[in-house]
């Protein structure tokens, strides 16, 4: 007998590369499906509702919503384009039946976009194809249409798949080009209900839900964001639900949530290809079956690809430990380090050999520097240790990550960044040049050769260049990496820094601390501009006498301090270093504080 079909509904997920327009391009579908009012105040971005991801201009947590268009209610999954929250975007094709694949119509297909739509091919989702932002002056839709295409090839799109619509779209201004005439994006929501297959059920089957997201709500606790498959789920049914392990607990659904526009709204029950959030069941993990009652049966496991990154986590043992932060025992960190790997699939969290020790994988830096940031104005405490790649063992060889890295950067330019790729054991696979005087260049190098890439990357480039990169696969080891060729200046006693010890010490490197700043022993105060560390004394104040007024002081030519992000910290930290991080403050420092212990230990 065919599967049902409910032909009512649409689910679809978003994906591009980052910054290609797609919380953009949702803003747009929601003004003009009606869910606000013609007079309503909303955010631009409004998906994007973490402060973190309006500060930086990036998707990180994948989110739903819905809009009705002509009767079809159409559920949509915004997704990240960083390839480091790629378990997001692997978590919401398994709710959908079919992607909007967004590329940029001036720089085509990017490395993200590779990966998302691999996904979606390997779940056998129809694409529909969105070139956007075609009112730059560098738009070059046709180009990259041909280059759509050949990316479809190379991924080895179905025959179903490579027939795909195509609309060109300026989603700032809400606006779709159709024959060389604008419109609303009326024929991107046709396309939509056109080509994404409506979902198909089995009648014969119990319920069977799958989780792929967790959410919180002050008044009903944990909330599990699902996709209903089969059967159909009511408020106030025992449900049975099968953990990933296999294991199996009963529990009640107290309350059922759907979507409608940003808001979450009461609903009596749920059928198939409905997406929607329940309450009621404690300890339910990402990946879960929520089933019949009397015959639980599980749907196939969200699968994610491994991490390639880790880092140490351990409690802050510096001696401002405790001053700053809310959460500063090992305990503390534990618990809440534990809850994120239940609500971020890419995540691993280990316990090491020592107690206030934890080892966190992830897939990049910038996912590990999200993961810091959030605790931080959480009002946690910690010290991370320098970020270290994952290494397998194929047939007794050691094998590492790869990475694809995309640079588009000015053509004088070239020399430079091919040099920095080749320091860092890349090979150049393929270099492009559109003649508008920018070039792209693909290199295929170690995970490693990226820690610290970004930062002399934009020195070298003076700001110019762009860089992508996505995990490719691993490689037998290419061998060592020179790594920093700058040490550290050190603090060597607790105080209060001065403009005199300062002007004295810029001479031989660059400060990272500012007059007035408390310091301690072991804590790294500058950059040496040449190998090795030095031990100073950036409290040393100005012997006064009856000769010398104290105001003196204020002749002092001190050069601005660096001020570190804290991605620029952790690429910066050596192997013998550790970055303390507080609510207040990021400050690198040494793993033994104490100068003369440290000779010991070297």
């Amino acid at each position: 007998m065919p599967p049902a079909k409910r032909e009512d509904i649409r689910n679809i997920a978003i994906i591009a590369h980052v910054d290609h327009g797609k919380t953009t391009l949702v803003d747009a579908m929601l003004w003009q499906s009606g869910i606000f009012r013609s007079n309503a105040h909303v955010a631009e971005r409004v998906m994007d509702s973490m402060s973190l991801e309006r500060e930086k201009g990036i998707t990180i947590m994948a989110k739903n919503t819905a809009v009705v268009f002509r009767g079809t209610t159409i559920n949509i999954v915004d997704t990240p384009g960083h390839a480091d929250f790629g378990g997001e975007v692997e978590r919401a094709l398994t709710m959908v039946d079919g992607v909007l694949l967004l590329v940029d119509a001036s720089e085509g297909p990017l490395p993200q976009t590779r990966f998302v739509l691999k996904k979606a091919f390997e779940s056998g989702l129809p694409p529909v194809v969105v070139i956007n932002k075609i009112d730059r002056p560098d738009a070059r839709a046709k180009e990259v249409l041909d280059e759509i295409y050949d990316l479809f090839i190379d991924l080895d799109a179905g025959d179903h798949q490579l027939d795909f619509p195509v609309l060109y779209t300026n989603a700032r201004a809400g606006k779709c080009l159709v024959d060389g005439v604008e419109t609303t994006l009326e024929p991107l929501f046709e396309q939509i209900i056109a080509r994404v297959p409506a979902p198909s059920y089995d009648d014969a089957m119990t319920l069977q839900m799958l989780v792929a997201n967790l959410d919180y709500n002050d008044y009903v606790g944990r909330l599990a964001i699902a996709r209903v498959f089969n059967g159909r789920v009511v408020v106030g049914q025992q449900v049975g639900v099968v953990s990933p392990d296999g294991s199996i607990i009963r529990a009640k659904v107290t309350t059922l949530f759907g979507y409608e526009g940003l808001k979450r709204v009461p609903i009596d029950q749920a059928r198939p290809g409905d997406i929607v959030a329940l309450a009621g069941i404690e300890g339910i993990g990402i990946g879960s079956t929520i089933a019949d009652a009397e015959n639980p049966v599980a749907l196939p496991v969200i699968t994610v690809d491994e991490p390639t990154l880790s880092m140490i986590f351990s409690a802050n043992t510096s001696p401002f430990s405790g001053k700053e932060g809310t959460y500063v025992t090992s305990r503390h960190l534990r618990d809440r380090l534990y809850k994120e790997a239940l609500t971020n699939v890419s995540v691993k969290v280990e316990d090491t050999g020592s107690p206030d020790t934890l080892k966190v994988s992830g897939r990049g830096e910038l996912q590990m520097a999200i993961i810091i940031e959030t605790m931080r104005r959480e009002g946690y405490e910690m010290q991370v240790g320098k970020p270290e790649v994952i290494t397998r063992q194929v047939d007794g060889v050691r094998h590492e990550p790869m990475e694809l890295l995309v640079i588009d950067c000015p053509e004088e330019h070239i020399g430079v960044v091919t040099e920095l790729a080749g320091g860092r054991r890349g090979r150049m696979m393929k270099m492009v040049n559109h003649g508008s005087g920018r070039v792209r260049l693909e290199f295929r190098l170690p995970s490693r050769g990226l820690i610290g890439f970004r930062s002399q990357f934009l020195t070298d480039t003076r700001g110019t260049g762009i860089m992508n990169h996505i995990y490719d696969g691993h490689e037998p080891w290419l061998g060592d990496i020179k790594g920093r060729t700058t040490g550290s200046l050190v603090s060597d006693r607790s105080g209060r820094a001065t403009s005199y010890a300062i002007e004295n010490i810029q001479e031989r490197g660059v400060m990272i601390v500012a007059p007035g700043e408390q310091v301690y022993e072991g804590m790294i105060v500058g950059e040496n501009s040449r190998p090795g560390d030095i031990d100073v004394n950036v409290t040393k104040e100005k012997k006064l006498t009856n000769m010398r007024a104290s105001t003196a002081d204020e002749a002092a030519h001190i050069i601005p301090p660096r001020v570190l992000s804290l991605e620029q910290a952790i690429e910066y930290i050596g192997d013998d270093e550790l970055l303390e991080v507080t609510p207040k403050a990021f400050r690198m420092r040494k793993r033994v504080l104490v100068a003369n212990q440290r000779k010991k230990r070297d």
